[in-house]
């Protein structure tokens, strides 16, 4: 090495990055904010995504002082219960990855099993080479990513889906990253059955279930986004709907908070009709009642599906 390459590189490790200019400059920032906004609580997966986009900005910053540098893997796991996010987060997280440069357009491409897994031979490589093709660049979300693997049925094809996906995740990593979404108890299962899955993995980030407070601030952000609200009695009656559906079967988080919401904005606009008082004005158009609330099938033991 001659003494002008010694020096340059000297002079390569001596200089110095603003890593929150990075922060700013990238529109990382903005990401986490934005995130920090569209998702009510969450703070466990809140900070594993910022733990994340900390390191990757810190691997940028050491290649650009010729420091060693490798790109990290990638590739994600999000296990939890329905309605707690994932979709929203893997949104955000291809957004954040194509702003540091680490995937090329940033889009994400959500699929379950239906969209890999052919249902006669030769049926399944091209649709899950097809699916490949369409997420190359960005991120690709499998959604209850167990279904793939079907050890009781000899002739299911879900196999050699996954050992399509196996190989692209180890060979295209720097231009596709993989997230595997589900339950948490049937991704574990997933897992121990797959390990070449679980080699390819880097981050297992857990979705909790949403508490009764956070998810009344859900409903009511849904609420004010449509123009509605709920009076003192119609929150009172919520709460009490929120904790008993919570123990009803296929409770769904957010998602079931919106469903149950739908709902009482029907039972309302048939109220309106029905009391038939004549012109209404925007603030009886945009009130829901105790009434809209507590005619739900969940007051009398019913399930709201």
């Amino acid at each position: 090495m001659t003494n002008n390459n010694i020096s340059e590189d000297k002079n390569k490790h001596l200089g110095k990055i603003d890593l929150h200019a990075e922060l700013v400059e990238t529109g990382v920032e903005q990401v986490l904010i934005d995130l920090d906004k569209s998702l009510i609580g969450l703070e466990p997966v809140k900070t594993r995504i910022r733990e994340t986009a900390a390191l990757l900005l810190v691997e940028k910053a050491r290649e650009k002082l010729g420091l060693a540098h490798e790109t990290p893997t990638l590739h994600m796991s999000f296990s939890g219960n329905p309605g707690t996010g994932k979709t929203t987060v893997a949104l955000r997280m291809a957004e954040l990855l194509h702003k540091l440069g680490y995937v090329r357009k940033g889009h994400l491409v959500t699929v379950t099993r239906d969209d890999l897994v052919g249902q006669y031979i030769g049926h399944t490589a091209p649709k899950t080479k097809e699916v490949l093709k369409k997420a190359m660049g960005g991120v690709l979300f499998i959604d209850e990513a167990y279904y793939l693997y079907r050890p009781e049925n000899e002739r299911d094809y879900g196999q050699e889906a996954i050992e399509i996906l196996l190989q692209v995740m180890e060979n295209n990593r720097d231009d596709l990253v993989v997230v595997l979404a589900g339950y948490k108890s049937r991704m574990n299962t997933f897992f121990e059955s797959n390990p070449g899955f679980r080699s390819r993995i880097a981050h297992h980030i857990e979705f909790p279930d949403y508490s009764t407070p956070e998810l009344l601030d859900i409903g009511s952000s849904m609420l004010d986004k449509l123009n509605y609200y709920l009076t003192k009695s119609a929150k009172n009656a919520f709460i009490e709907y929120i904790n008993l559906r919570k123990e009803q079967p296929h409770f769904a988080n957010a998602r079931s908070i919106r469903n149950a919401l739908d709902r009482a904005r029907l039972r309302q606009a048939n109220r309106l009709f029905k009391e038939n008082n004549g012109p209404v004005n925007a603030e009886i158009l945009s009130t829901l009642e105790e009434v809209d609330i507590r005619e739900s099938r969940v007051f009398s033991g019913g399930i709201d599906n």
